[in-house]
Order: C-alpha cells, then sequence, then structure tokens
C-alpha cells in the first residue's frame, strides 16, 4: 500500500506526540487546580460545589481530587510513574463524569470524556521514550 495513504513515515514522530500530549495534559491538571492550592476562597468554592453535588465528605474529596490532579499533573508532564498518574487520573474523572457530568449530554461531557479517555492512553501507553521512567528501565 503506498506510504501516501497509510501514513507509515509518521509512525517516526509516535513518541513525540505522546510527549506533547503529556505536557498538555498534565500542564491543564496543574493548570485546574493551581488556584484551589493557592487561594482558601477558590478551594472553598470547590468544596461547596461538591457538597452541593451530593459527595459525601466534600471537604476530604476536594483536597483529594486537588492533590490527585496536581500531583498526577506533575507526573505526567516529567513523564513519570504515568501508568499510575494515567488510571488515577482515569478513576477520578469517572467519579466526576457520574457525580456531576451525567445529565449534561454529551457536548457537555465531552470534557471529562476525552480526560478520562487520554488518561486511559496514559495508564495503557505508559510514558513513551522521552520521559523520565525511560531513563530508569534502561538500567
Amino acid at each position: 500500500m503506498p506510504q501516501l495513504l497509510t501514513l507509515n513515515p509518521l509512525r517516526a514522530f509516535d513518541d513525540l506526540s505522546l510527549l506533547a500530549l503529556r505536557l498538555c495534559i498534565g500542564s491543564f491538571l496543574v493548570w485546574g487546580v493551581w488556584d484551589n492550592l493557592l487561594h482558601r476562597d477558590d478551594m472553598t468554592e470547590f468544596v461547596a460545589f461538591l457538597s452541593a453535588n451530593g459527595f459525601v465528605a466534600p471537604v476530604a474529596m476536594a483536597w483529594l481530587s486537588v492533590i490527585a490532579q496536581f500531583v498526577c499533573g506533575l507526573l505526567l508532564i516529567a513523564g513519570a510513574l504515568a501508568r499510575w498518574a494515567g488510571l488515577i487520573m482515569v478513576f477520578n474523572f469517572i467519579v466526576a463524569l457520574i457525580m456531576v457530568h451525567l445529565g449534561d449530554g454529551f457536548r457537555g461531557m465531552f470534557p471529562v470524556l476525552a480526560l478520562i479517555f487520554v488518561n486511559l492512553h496514559f495508564a495503557t501507553r505508559g510514558a513513551g521514550k522521552h520521559s523520565i521512567a525511560r531513563l530508569f528501565e534502561a538500567r
């Protein structure tokens, strides 16, 4: 089959595209919770949001979610423990989907669904060649 049709030469960029995806999603996760970590009012607002959506122990759940997203975001950026970070984020966003976004329709659910499936990719694929994890695999 002609390479123009299959685009097989693009496989050479597989690990670079995975790096770009890790950097993008990891940065998004860190950015998304940064205000909650720095400003008490933002965390209080998040706790109230979780409480209004029926979460048990909203203070604990807010801190757990914020810390998980922050740490997993950093792990994805570095490419360390990417499978674990992916699994933890899959769980985090499945909970968000069920507890908050189920009634939002497909368009409203799409961002959280995208985060679930991208993190599922990290959980199954790992960090790739351009990562801290790769340095330890070589030893």
